[in-house]
């Protein structure tokens, strides 16, 4: 995926989440799109998805769990 496109995919997903849950929908959009999100400026995707810069880090913590989780 492009850096555009998952930034639309994270915009969603922040912007989506429920009240008291961003944070979590955070960890859980670095868990599925590990992948994708390696290799790609993670900063730069949060400020296309207007979200603070500072959720790099959960997207990050969110890629790291990816090896010991599993989505249902």
């Amino acid at each position: 995926m492009k850096t555009k496109e998952l930034a639309e995919v994270f915009s969603n997903r922040y912007h989506g989440a429920a009240n008291k849950e961003v944070v979590l929908s955070i960890h859980l959009f670095g868990i599925e799109f590990s992948e994708a999100l390696q290799g790609q400026n993670i900063k730069e995707i949060c400020e296309l998805a207007n979200a603070p810069i500072s959720y790099a880090t959960e997207i990050r913590k969110g890629m790291r769990l990816s090896k010991y989780v599993e989505l249902k």
